[in-house]
C-alpha cells in the first residue's frame, strides 16, 4: 500500500509539473565559456558570468518553476582547452547550453563537438561568420556581431566617409582574417584599394613597426582587424605615432567600450567602431547597464555588447525552453527561431534559419575629452544599418540548414 501511494504521489506531481518532464535533470545548465585572464577578459570575462547570472534571475522560472544554474570556465583561448571543457560538460556536468565563447577557434571547435548532441551553443561573442555558413548547426545561434558583418558594415561606412585606400592590421587567426578578408572585398568590390596588410600575433606589446607600415602606405584608412588588449595597445601607440594627424582615419572593427575607457578619450577620440549594443542608448539599455553595475565585482563598469549579447542569449534560450517544454538543444533553438526572442537590447531582433541573430548595427565616432558628460559616454552615433542590411544575406552563407 506504502508503494502505491507513493507511485500516485509522483504521478501527481510530474502532472502538476509537466514543463520539467523534458527538463534534464530536472535543471538548465547553462555554462559561460570565457576568456577570464587573456585579452577579453574586460570585454567579457566575469562580467559574461554575471550577465548570464542576471538573465536567469530575469527568466525567474519562466512562470513553470524551472530551476536554472549558472556554471563558468576560462578556455585561455586555446580551441582544445575550450573543447575539452565543454565535453566534460556535456558528458559529466550535464550542461545544456554553452553561451559566450570569445575567440573564433574555440567557438568553431565547440560548435563541431556540440552538433548532434543535445547540448546547444549561443555564440554570443563568437566573430567567425562560419557559425552561421558552411559550419552552421541547428544546434547553434549566434547573436551580436561576425565577421562579415563587422567587416563590411564598417567598410561600407567608412567608404561613404571617403575612405577608398585601405591598411589593415590584424591579428593572425580566425577572427582577424575573417575581419580583413570580408573588409577588403567589399573595399575593391566597391572601386576602393587595399594597399597592404601587417600581421601580428594575438598579446602583440609593440606595434611600432607595423604603424610605421601602415603610416608609409599612405592608405586614407588604417583598418584595426584585432580585439581586446591588442586593439587597445594598437589605438595608444598609434596617438603616439601621430597617426590621425597625418590624416589617416583609424577605425576598429571590434572594438567595446570597455575597450575605449582602457585607452582613454585622450587616445581614442576620433576612433571610428561599429557596435550592436552601447549602454546609452535608451532608457532600456541605461537600465539594463545600471543593473548590471549593481552586480558582484562589477561596480564602476558599464557591460559591453558581448555581455549583453551574453544576457539577450541566455534569456532568449531560457524562454524558448519554457515555451518548448525542453532543454534539448535543438528543441530550444528550433523554438527560438519559431518565434522573435524578447528583446530590449538589441532593438528589432528575429533568429534565421541559420542560427543568425538578426538586429542593427551602429557607427560610433569615440567623443573628444570635452564633450563627454559623464563616465563612459563616449560615443557619438553616426549611422545606423538596418537589421536586414547588416548582416549576410542567408542565401550567400552555404548553410545546409537553408533550403
Amino acid at each position: 500500500m506504502a508503494r502505491t501511494m507513493r507511485a500516485l504521489a509522483l504521478a501527481a506531481a510530474l502532472a502538476a509539473a509537466p514543463a520539467q518532464a523534458e527538463i534534464s535533470d530536472g535543471v538548465v545548465r547553462i555554462g559561460v565559456l570565457t576568456d577570464m585572464s587573456g585579452p577579453f577578459q574586460d570585454t567579457n570575462g566575469m562580467g559574461s558570468v554575471e550577465a548570464a547570472r542576471l538573465a536567469a534571475e530575469d527568466f525567474a522560472g519562466g512562470g513553470k518553476a524551472i530551476r536554472v544554474e549558472i556554471v563558468f570556465a576560462d578556455h585561455q583561448n586555446k580551441a582544445d582547452v575550450g573543447s575539452a571543457i565543454a565535453r566534460k560538460w556535456l558528458d559529466v556536468e550535464k550542461v545544456d547550453a554553452v553561451v559566450d565563447v570569445p575567440n573564433s577557434s574555440v567557438g568553431l571547435a565547440v560548435n563541431a563537438l556540440v552538433r548532434d548532441t543535445r547540448m546547444a551553443l549561443l555564440a554570443s561573442a563568437t566573430a567567425t561568420s562560419e557559425l552561421t555558413g558552411k559550419a552552421c548547426s541547428p544546434n547553434t545561434v549566434q547573436w551580436v556581431n561576425d565577421a562579415w558583418a563587422t567587416g563590411n558594415t564598417t567598410a561600407a561606412a567608412m567608404m561613404k566617409r571617403g575612405g577608398t585606400s585601405w591598411y589593415f592590421l590584424t591579428v593572425n587567426y580566425a577572427l582577424g582574417q575573417g575581419i580583413e578578408a570580408e573588409a577588403s572585398a567589399y573595399v575593391t568590390r566597391n572601386g576602393g584599394t587595399v594597399k597592404g596588410a601587417s600581421r601580428h600575433p594575438l598579446g602583440t606589446a609593440d606595434f611600432s613597426s607595423l604603424l610605421l607600415q601602415a603610416q608609409s602606405s599612405g592608405a586614407k584608412v588604417v583598418g584595426l582587424a584585432n580585439a581586446g588588449a591588442d586593439a587597445i595597445n594598437i589605438v595608444k601607440q598609434a596617438s603616439e605615432f601621430g597617426l590621425k594627424d597625418s590624416g589617416q582615419s583609424l577605425v576598429a572593427f571590434l572594438v567595446f567600450i570597455n575597450d575605449v575607457h582602457a585607452m582613454g578619450l585622450k587616445d581614442a577620440q576620433g576612433l571610428l567602431l561599429t557596435e550592436s549594443f552601447y549602454w546609452n542608448m535608451n532608457d532600456a539599455t541605461r537600465d539594463f547597464a545600471k543593473r548590471f553595475a549593481a552586480r558582484p565585482g562589477q561596480a564602476g563598469k558599464v557591460p559591453s555588447g558581448n555581455q549583453a549579447g551574453v544576457y539577450s542569449a541566455t534569456l532568449a534560450y531560457l524562454d524558448a525552453v519554457a515555451r518548448a517544454g525542453s532543454d534539448d538543444g535543438r528543441t530550444a533553438i528550433a523554438e527560438m527561431k519559431r518565434r522573435p526572442p524578447r528583446d530590449t537590447l538589441f532593438g528589432d531582433l528575429t533568429v534565421r534559419p541559420d542560427g543568425r541573430a538578426i538586429h542593427p548595427i551602429y557607427l560610433f565616432e569615440v567623443k573628444k575629452p570635452g564633450e563627454s558628460k559623464a563616465p563612459y559616454d563616449y560615443y557619438t552615433l553616426v549611422a545606423t544599418v538596418p537589421a536586414d542590411q547588416a548582416f549576410r544575406p542567408i542565401a550567400e552563407g552555404g548553410c545546409p540548414l537553408v533550403k
